[in-house]
């Protein structure tokens, strides 16, 4: 939490209004998978892209926390997952579609389309059987025809989810459909291409990826999770009979497993650079404060004072914990560049000023305390 506030400061809003609109336990999720999409951030390729589920409980949220990630010019897709089936409630529609957003990390991001091209419908066929007119946004084209190998996707996707009676089905109650997946992989990755899934559960992502002819890897918390991807990798016919860990696959070699997380190479580069500071400086070494003890620590030295007006409070819950020189500018986490402003100072601040700046500033403004 002290990390996100300090160095992913929109991020933290999107928290913080989740955890203000809905509640505390939102809150806390919302920083659950902030952390997790950080480090997709860091990981995913320049062609690569994004795919979150989620149900509409979550989504405007989790879509907020997206934005402060990626960037919201990032955004590529919502799409609508819808089904049929189950009850209905007796004073609303039927809820019968979950969200899933797609998001990459810049324009390169690759997308298929005539690998994921569906059938016209009936209608669409008769109406197109002779060259016709379309209107467009940039003006009318006329002898348009449709494209022989079918029609460009939309945004929503009509696909069953797996019957309790399926054979695909595994007994996971959050397992999805593979034909999903497979249009996901489809679409935003090309043979030979990584495929990640950080919940890998019950390797559904892994047996799309594959069946694709897509190298993968999976993760996830549950430490029997590896012999559920053997198991799954059998049932599929794309492993060997034995389910040694080592078993060959089809496509790309061995399956190498480890309870260890993979050392990094990239010198701790930041998850989200356009988010963080500019310029990495060295922190002090020495143990860690975090905020509330650099907060307690401030107010023992100057008082309930704020540092850019000279104002006094009689309480110590109008007073923020800011940097003196802005982590844009290259300011470290330690308490060497912490001071405690009123609320008007920090947004008079900003990422603009380092605390003399301020000073001198509201002196030119006439706001400080006389």
């Amino acid at each position: 939490m002290d990390q996100i506030t300090d160095d992913f400061p929109k991020l933290m809003e999107a928290i913080e209004s989740a955890r203000y609109a809905h509640s505390d336990g939102m809150g806390a999720f919302m920083c659950f998978m902030a952390v997790r999409l950080l480090a997709m951030h860091r990981v995913l390729k320049p062609t690569g892209s994004i795919y979150l589920h989620c149900d509409p409980t979550a989504s405007h949220y989790l879509k907020a926390v997206m934005d402060a990630v990626f960037g919201w010019k990032n955004f590529r897709n919502e799409i609508a997952w819808c089904y049929r089936g189950g009850g209905v409630p007796r004073d609303g529609f039927g809820k019968k579609h979950d969200l899933i957003f797609r998001y990459s990390k810049g324009k390169a991001a690759t997308f298929n389309v005539d690998a994921v091209r569906i059938p016209y419908s009936e209608d669409s066929a008769q109406r197109l059987k002779y060259k016709a007119k379309a209107f467009t946004s940039s003006g009318t084209y006329d002898n348009y025809e449709q494209n022989p190998k079918g029609k460009h996707p939309e945004d929503w996707w009509i696909m069953q989810p797996i019957m309790p009676s399926a054979k695909e089905r595994l007994g996971y109650p959050t397992q999805k459909p593979l034909s999903l997946y497979e249009r996901i992989v489809k679409a935003s990755s090309n043979e030979g291409d990584v495929v990640l899934d950080p919940f890998c559960g019950c390797a559904t992502t892994l047996v799309a990826a594959e069946r694709l002819k897509r190298r993968w890897v999976g993760v996830d918390i549950w430490e029997k999770a590896h012999e559920t991807v053997i198991r799954r990798l059998q049932r599929e016919g794309l492993e060997g009979p034995r389910g040694s860990v080592g078993e060959a696959l089809p496509f790309y070699g061995k399956i190498h497993y480890a309870k260890e997380p993979p050392e990094r190479t990239d010198d701790g580069e930041t998850a989200a650079p356009f988010l963080r500071v500019k310029e990495r400086v060295k922190e002090p070494e020495g143990p860690k404060w975090s905020r509330q003890d650099m907060y307690d620590h401030l107010l023992n030295q100057n008082g309930m004072k704020c540092q850019g007006c000279d104002r006094d409070f009689d309480d110590p819950r109008y007073l923020e914990l800011d940097h003196n020189t802005p982590r844009a500018d290259g300011g470290i986490n330690h308490i060497s560049n912490r001071i405690l402003l009123c609320s008007p100072c920090n947004r008079a601040k900003s990422n603009v000023f380092t605390l003399s700046g301020l000073r001198r500033h509201n002196k030119k403004m006439g706001w400080m305390a006389k």
